[in-house]
C-alpha cells in the first residue's frame, strides 16, 4: 500500500502497450538488484512536463523506481528484441543493457516509453554484464538535453542514479543508470528483425502498432504501409538536416540506432564539430569514416533503403511492384533531405525568399570554412552579430568577395537587415556542448562528485539561441591540439 501511493504521488501512470506485440519482439524481464541507489541528476523541466512529483521521485521509492529496485504499478518490464547492420554488416541484436519497464501516459494524453539503460543483464547482452558506468550516463543525458535545448527531435534524460557499484571496464568505474524517455524505441533494426526471424504477419503486427502509436489514421489512406514507409523517410529527412544545420555527428548510425519516430537515438560516440570539416569522425572504431559528418545524408538513405526492404511484402502482392514502390519512395529521400538543409541554410543566413543561386553562396561560405579551418557553430554566431571585422574570416580573399555576395542577397528580398538578424538568432546557436566543455563536466562530475559545472553548462544548453553573456564562457573554442577528439560507445 505504501508503495502503490507513492506511485500515486509520483504522477506515474504506466501501460505497456508493447507487450501486446508477438513474443518474438521481447523478453519479459526480471528486476535485477543494485545495493546502494542515489540520485545523480534529475530533469526537473522534464518531470514537469511529463506530469510527474520530483518530490516523490527523490524518496526512498522513487529512487528504487529509478534504479530499476522495484516495478511500479503497470509496469511490465521487457527487453526488446531487434537486429541491424553495425558498420554494414547484419546481426542479432537487443537490449543488452536495458528494460523498458512501460509507457507513461502524460496529463495531456502524449504516450511516452520509460526506459531504464544499465540496468543489467538481458538475453541479447551478448556475453556482456548489461552495466553502465557514470560518466557515458551523464554524458548521454548532457548531449541529448542540449538536442532538446537546439530544437532536434530527441530521446530525452529523465535521471541518472549511481548504482553503488563498481562497473569493471578498461578499469573500475561507478556504476549508473539513466531513465530514458523516448516517443518509442521502435527502431529500423526492430522491423529487419521481424524480417529476417518472424513471419509476414509479425512484420504486419509491428507496422500496425508502429502506425497506431506514431501517426493519425485520418492522416492516411490507401495502403497504410506505404505510408508509414512515407512518412518514415521525411521525418528522417528532416532529422538528419537539424544534425547538419548544428554540425552534429551521431558516430554510429547503424540501423538499430534509427528511431521510426524520427527522434535522435542512442548517444554513444557523438559530438558537435568545433572546426569545419566535412571529414570529421568522433567514433573510436570508424577508422573508414562511414559516419562522418559528410556521409549522414548518405547513411539515413542506406538506412531507410533496408527499412523499405523489410516492408516489401506490405507493400504490394506483387513482389516487382512492391521494389518498385520501395524504390519511388526511397529516391525521393535525397531532393527531401537537401530541401530541408537549403531552406535550413537560408535561416542561417538570414535569407527569407528562394533564388536559385543560394546554394551556390552557402557553398561558398562552408568551402572557405574548411579552407581556414573556421569554426562551424561561431562563424554563424559572428555572422549574427559581429561586425565584419570581428570575424574570424574576414581579411581572407575568398570570404570578402562573400560578404559583398551575402550582402547583396539579403537586399534582394522584402525583409529588414533587423529581420534578417532576428531570423539568423533564431537559427544560429550561440553555444553547443563544445567537447572540451562536456568533458570538463564530466570530470567533476564523475571523478569528483562536483555536478555544479555539469548544472552550468545544462543551464547554457537550454537555450542556445539566447546570445546572453552568460554563455559566452562556453562558445570559447578548445586549446589547439595533436590530437583528434574520440569518444566511446561506453560499453
Amino acid at each position: 500500500m505504501k508503495e502503490r501511493e507513492v506511485i500515486i504521488e509520483a504522477g506515474l501512470n504506466l501501460e505497456n502497450t508493447y507487450a501486446n506485440l508477438p513474443k518474438i519482439f521481447f523478453t519479459n524481464q526480471i528486476l535485477g538488484h543494485v545495493p546502494s541507489p542515489k540520485i545523480a541528476v534529475l530533469n526537473y523541466p522534464l518531470i514537469e512536463s511529463l506530469g510527474l512529483n520530483a518530490k516523490a521521485l527523490q524518496s526512498d521509492n522513487g529512487v528504487d523506481i529509478l534504479s530499476g529496485n522495484k516495478i511500479p504499478e503497470g509496469a511490465t518490464p521487457i527487453a526488446e528484441a531487434y537486429a541491424g547492420h553495425q558498420f554494414g554488416n547484419f546481426t542479432m541484436l537487443g537490449d543488452g543493457r536495458a528494460m523498458l519497464i512501460g509507457e507513461h501516459i502524460t496529463p495531456k494524453g502524449e504516450r511516452v516509453d520509460i526506459q531504464l539503460k544499465g540496468s543489467g543483464r538481458t538475453p541479447y547482452s551478448r556475453g556482456g554484464d548489461g552495466k553502465a558506468s557514470l560518466g557515458p550516463m551523464l554524458r548521454e543525458y548532457i548531449i541529448s538535453e542540449a538536442m532538446n535545448g537546439l530544437g532536434i527531435p530527441t530521446t530525452r534524460s529523465l535521471a541518472v542514479v549511481t548504482t553503488g557499484e563498481s562497473i569493471i571496464r578498461e578499469t573500475k568505474l561507478p556504476g549508473a543508470i539513466l531513465t530514458r524517455i523516448a516517443a518509442s524505441h521502435i527502431r529500423v533494426g526492430t522491423f529487419q528483425y521481424a524480417a529476417n526471424w518472424g513471419t509476414v504477419e509479425d512484420i504486419r503486427a509491428l507496422a500496425d502498432y508502429t502506425l497506431k502509436r506514431h501517426f493519425k489514421e485520418e492522416n492516411y489512406s490507401g495502403n497504410p504501409y506505404i505510408f508509414l514507409l512515407k512518412e518514415a523517410i521525411k521525418k528522417q529527412a528532416d532529422l538528419i538536416a537539424k544534425w547538419q544545420l548544428v554540425g552534429f555527428i551521431h558516430g554510429v548510425m547503424n540501423t538499430d540506432n534509427m528511431a521510426i519516430s524520427g527522434e535522435t537515438i542512442d548517444y554513444g560516440p557523438c559530438a558537435f564539430m568545433d572546426t569545419y570539416d566535412p571529414r570529421t569522425v568522433f567514433s573510436s572504431i570508424d577508422i573508414h569514416g562511414r559516419y562522418a559528418y559528410f556521409n549522414q545524408p548518405n547513411i539515413a538513405g542506406w538506412n531507410l533503403a533496408r527499412f523499405a526492404e523489410t516492408l516489401l511484402p506490405l507493400l504490394h502482392i506483387n513482389q516487382n511492384e512492391a521494389v518498385n514502390i520501395a524504390n519511388d519512395a526511397i529516391a525521393d529521400f535525397p531532393n527531401q533531405y537537401k530541401n530541408n538543409w537549403i531552406s535550413g541554410m537560408r535561416r542561417k543566413l538570414g535569407i527569407f525568399n528562394e533564388e536559385a543561386e543560394d546554394e551556390y553562396l552557402i557553398e561558398g561560405l562552408l568551402s572557405t570554412m574548411q579552407k581556414y579551418e573556421a569554426d562551424y557553430t561561431n562563424t554563424f554566431r559572428d555572422l549574427t552579430i559581429s561586425k565584419k571585422e570581428d570575424i574570424a574570416l574576414s581579411g581572407t580573399v575568398e570570404f570578402e568577395k562573400w560578404y559583398d555576395l551575402w550582402q547583396e542577397r539579403l537586399k534582394r528580398q522584402e525583409k529588414s537587415e533587423e529581420d534578417s538578424r532576428e531570423l539568423m538568432k533564431n537559427n544560429n546557436p550561440s553555444v553547443i556542448p563544445r567537447n572540451h566543455r562536456v568533458e570538463e563536466a564530466l570530470e567533476a562530475a564523475a571523478d569528483q562528485g562536483d555536478y555544479s559545472v555539469m548544472e552550468g553548462l545544462l543551464k547554457a544548453l537550454s537555450k542556445p539561441y539566447s546570445y546572453s553573456k552568460e554563455q559566452d564562457y562556453y562558445s570559447t573554442l578548445p586549446e589547439t591540439s595533436s590530437c583528434k577528439y574520440k569518444t566511446y560507445c561506453g560499453t
